[in-house]
């Protein structure tokens, strides 16, 4: 048996960064940049008002206050979008909403709070007064917002390589930009196997199971960015699986789930070796041990030849969850030219006893939950290899090292968090 870090190595070494494409800035969502952004312009454009208030010249608040206001005349009212054709001149102000351009010949934003206008207002039956009284003193600059403060122009914004996320997202719709290349989602074709499955939707005959491993697979592709091809159901038939391994071979990933123990009737691993370059390991983990990966040969979008890794999972409903977020999952994550793939680790105080008798790793699920500041890890139950609803109910895989021949209540292990929200931290 090999490694887990082994058998990532293996992997990982086999599966390149994919092309560039362009894509509209907000499909690009968690894809990463290909190349850099570069303004072409200062954002913001012009100096502009960060309050709503009074652009005004800090000098005619000299000596302001409630009970000493300075008195301007109002010469312009200007809402964010458009320019004063006003300049402001000693003893003047303009009337401003947050956003608008400050206009000529003002230095500084008083804030509606500190003008006496809502008394004006009251005086006045709701109307705005030709003139303000400013109750104190404003420093040059204040509540202005410069032109360029954000972005300048020519600045290069988002550097290649950059994970784009809703923020870099507003950054691209700040310059105007309608679209942006990233390096392309992987297209990952999903195959169970077995003649036990029958498809969802059809009746379902005594001895046979529906085949939750293709849509629990192509749900991981989605969640973590690729798009899911489901292939069906291949037979285990060599006509059959040779034929459905041929329509996920324009494909930049082939998972297929079961075929790859000991059983009489695992063919996919005979199948696959002779259709590509296939290694067949088991891995010193549980559950997963059985793992299948190589490279086929298919063909890229244009017809040209390319080889097209594949990975073999067990076949168990758990094990193959487990082992797509260990290996599938760092694989996804390279071709999509992301640099970190691991899932965030906590440190938990286990609250059940987990047995390790083979000397392998161990991913018990956990439900783990954070109380006075301490996280805390229970098991989710029967942690049979089949019993899916064990991975509906976790929000982490505790690692119990290969040298432990069982982890007890107390001790404190690591846990790979599948799932970090509110309910945790």
């Amino acid at each position: 048996m090999i490694s887990v870090e082994e058998a990532q190595e293996k992997l990982l070494s086999l599966v390149d960064v994919l092309e560039a494409e362009e894509v509209p800035i907000l499909n690009s969502l968690g894809q990463v940049l290909a190349g850099g952004v570069v303004s072409g312009f200062d954002v913001p454009p012009l100096d502009n008002s960060a309050m709503d208030g009074y652009a005004v010249r800090s000098e005619d608040t000299i000596g302001a206050s409630p009970e000493s206001p300075r008195v301007l005349k109002v010469i312009d009212t200007v809402a964010a979008g458009s320019i004063s054709q006003c300049e402001v001149t000693a003893g003047t102000a303009v009337r401003i909403m947050t956003g608008a351009p400050v206009p000529a010949g003002a230095d500084t934003v008083v804030q509606f709070e500190n003008t006496d206008e809502m008394q004006r207002r009251e005086r006045n039956g709701g109307q705005s007064d030709a003139e303000i009284g400013v109750l104190c003193e404003n420093e040059v600059g204040l509540n202005i917002r410069r032109a360029g403060e954000d972005i300048r122009r020519g600045a290069t914004v988002l550097t290649e390589g950059t994970l784009v996320r809703p923020a870099e997202i507003g950054i691209m719709a700040s310059l105007g930009l309608t679209g942006v290349r990233v390096i392309r989602r992987p297209a990952v074709a999903v195959l169970s196997t077995g003649d036990e499955l029958v498809d969802i939707g059809e009746p379902l005959p005594p001895g046979k199971i529906y085949p939750s491993n293709t849509y629990s697979l192509a749900a991981l592709v989605r969640r973590y960015g690729g798009v899911p091809r489901i292939l069906g159901i291949a037979r285990d038939r060599e006509d059959s699986l040779v034929a459905a391994f041929r329509r996920g071979l324009d494909a930049d990933m082939l998972i297929t789930s079961g075929g790859v123990s000991l059983g009489d009737y695992d063919v996919v691993k005979e199948v696959l070796a002779r259709e590509g370059q296939i290694s067949f390991w088991t891995v010193r983990m549980k559950p997963g041990k059985p793992l299948a990966f190589g490279v086929l040969e298919g063909q890229d979008r244009q017809g040209s030849p390319k080889k097209v890794p594949h990975l073999g999972l067990p076949g168990n409903p758990v094990s193959s969850m487990i082992t797509f977020e260990v290996f599938a999952r760092p694989a996804m994550f390279k071709m999509m030219g992301k640099k970190h793939w691991a899932k965030p680790i906590v440190g938990a105080v286990l609250e059940d006893r987990v047995a390790n008798r083979d000397g392998r790793r161990v991913f018990a699920r956990v439900i783990v939950e954070k109380r006075d500041g301490t996280y805390f890890a229970r098991v989710t139950g029967p942690q049979g290899s089949g019993v899916l609803t064990s991975m509906s109910q976790a929000n982490g895989l505790a690692i119990i090292p290969e040298d432990w021949a069982e982890a007890k209540p107390g001790d404190v292990v690591r846990v790979m968090m599948l799932d970090w929200n509110e309910e945790v931290v």
